[in-house]
């Protein structure tokens, strides 16, 4: 009675019991606890808790603390966990707890600048990040049909791919090269100079010393404005690994979706694989092709899928993933092998050519743009089979003419490529703080290619 003559009591109770209906939907379940059976390497077993795979659980430690793990697998009644972080002070019996799902990891415009771990925290000394929204480490990929047709070139900076290995916005490459060819530098030159709205790097299993290094000198203040960098060097656990490429990937696509030209570097997709192998086989998946559990080559074309162009008149994710080969063999790798199969396209970097001072060491000759000739001019199209047709020449003689075995006169189109084989070796150089732009790059290769093959 006394509430209905008082409006104001009224909408008081009303307000209470709002919040108190608010608060009792948002009370987590009971959380059944298991125990820690047993350890093997990197592989935990918990008994007695249930928890879907991809959900955290959290092990106690001796010292009170806490390890992060994530389900990756399970046999008969007992959870396979896998530490997110370094695995120390684990005792038998330890408590197990699984965890509420935490949301994703942060995204948003604070990151431009930042260099952040797998586990989205800073490790760049800046302080936290001021980002209210996350996103999940695996989403679904584009409706295939939805996807907007590679029909724009994109401008890198680097001559030889402007006009032989000419990249389209959207597409997705893999950039095959052994250990010490240059490929960290060529990446700095394309993170500073492609024509892309933000830039997002991936330092996947990678030397620790090579991420300040990157960042400071391969990047440079220019280059970092722009840029988000993502690190999971060759010491974290395969798990923190695999969600560095994953984590670099979902940061892609939330640029994207707000119709940002994005250029994704993954710096490399071989230690992304190496990190899965050593989760697949911890857990007992049987390996099949050189060690290489099945799980790899289904979470390879995965990730890659999630790149690339979106709908109509919406944003783009250009992506180059870098490819380590055994042995500079990238023809009987099996991931090299995979990922030729998968990407648009592969740029070989050669030893030969970085040992003898060629840089950028671009293997023209075992390079190819998939979409080249869907975003190119006919014309420049012609220049530059008419520029490999030279190369080609010169390099298929090569041993003969350097001991001078060849005789001038056996091949019009052998001596054509002797004669412009300085001209070819120069135009396939470049410095590295000297870009070119893809207009000058064309035009150079047109002029270059002008007098045709004989």
């Amino acid at each position: 009675m006394n509430a209905q003559r008082d409006p104001s009591r009224s909408a008081l109770w009303q307000e209470r019991l709002a919040r108190r209906r608010q608060r009792a939907l948002g009370t987590r379940t009971l959380t059944v606890e298991g125990r820690l059976r047993r350890v093997v390497g990197l592989t935990l077993e918990a008994e007695g808790c249930e928890a879907p795979l991809g959900a955290r659980c959290m092990v106690t430690t001796a010292d009170g603390s806490e390890l992060d793990t994530e389900v990756v697998g399970f046999a008969d009644e007992r959870l396979l966990l896998m530490p997110v972080t370094e695995m120390h002070g684990v005792l038998p019996n330890a408590r197990v707890r699984p965890c509420a799902h935490t949301g994703g990891l942060p995204v948003g415009l604070a990151l431009l600048g930042r260099v952040v771990g797998a586990d989205g925290v800073p490790l760049d000394g800046l302080g936290p990040l001021d980002v209210d929204e996350h996103a999940l480490l695996k989403n679904e990929p584009i409706n295939p049909m939805a996807r907007k047709p590679i029909d724009t070139p994109l401008d890198t900076g680097v001559r030889a791919i402007n006009s032989l290995l000419t990249v389209g916005r959207g597409q997705r490459l893999g950039l095959f090269a052994g250990s010490g060819v240059g490929k960290s530098t060529l990446l700095g030159m394309m993170t500073r100079y492609t024509d892309a709205d933000v830039v997002v790097v991936g330092l996947i299993g990678e030397r620790g010393r090579e991420v300040k290094e990157f960042v400071e000198h391969t990047l440079g203040p220019e280059g970092r404005a722009r840029a988000v960098i993502v690190a999971a060097p060759a010491d974290a656990p395969p798990l923190k690994r695999l969600r560095g490429a994953q984590y670099a990937t979902a940061i892609a696509e939330w640029f994207r979706d707000r119709g940002q030209r994005v250029l994704l570097l993954m710096d490399s997709i071989t230690r992304y694989a190496q990190a899965q192998r050593e989760i697949a086989l911890a857990i007992g998946e049987p390996p099949a092709t050189k060690g290489y559990p099945p799980s790899v080559f289904a979470m390879l074309p995965a990730l890659v899928e999630r790149a690339g162009n979106d709908a109509e008149g919406r944003g783009s994710i250009t992506a180059f993933y870098t490819v380590l080969t055994e042995g500079d063999d990238y023809r009987h790798d099996p991931i090299a092998d995979a990922s030729r199969a998968i990407l648009d396209g592969h740029i070989v970097l050669s030893r030969d050519l970085a040992e003898a001072g060629h840089y950028p060491a671009i293997d023209v000759e075992a390079s190819i743009s998939r979409v080249m000739p869907a975003v190119v001019q006919r014309e420049h199209l012609r220049a530059a089979q008419r520029f490999r047709q030279v190369y080609s020449a010169y390099r298929q003689q090569r041993d003969l003419i350097a001991v001078g075995a060849y005789q001038k006169g056996s091949d019009p189109q052998v001596d054509h490529a002797i004669a412009m084989w300085p001209r070819l070796r120069d135009f396939l150089q470049q410095e590295v703080d000297a870009p070119t732009t893809l207009a000058d790059a064309i035009g150079s290769l047109e002029t270059l290619t002008a007098g045709g093959t004989p």
